[in-house]
């Protein structure tokens, strides 16, 4: 069984877990309708891709 030979610091363990946090979400806004969406994602209010329709939105009753 594998045993360590000394503590691992708490620095040591940090810099490990450092690429470990949760980073917020970006949203880039649109050119035309100045909402806002996520990056290389359908825009789900106009159903836009990249300046091209691509899906059908359903409307509000």
């Amino acid at each position: 069984m594998a045993v360590p030979k000394k503590k691992i610091s708490k620095s040591r363990r940090g810099e490990r877990r450092s690429h470990d946090a949760l980073k917020s979400a970006t949203y880039v806004e649109d050119q035309e309708t100045g909402e806002f969406h996520r990056p290389h994602h359908v825009d789900m209010k106009t159903g836009f891709y990249k300046g091209r329709k691509v899906i059908q939105v359903k409307e509000k009753i």
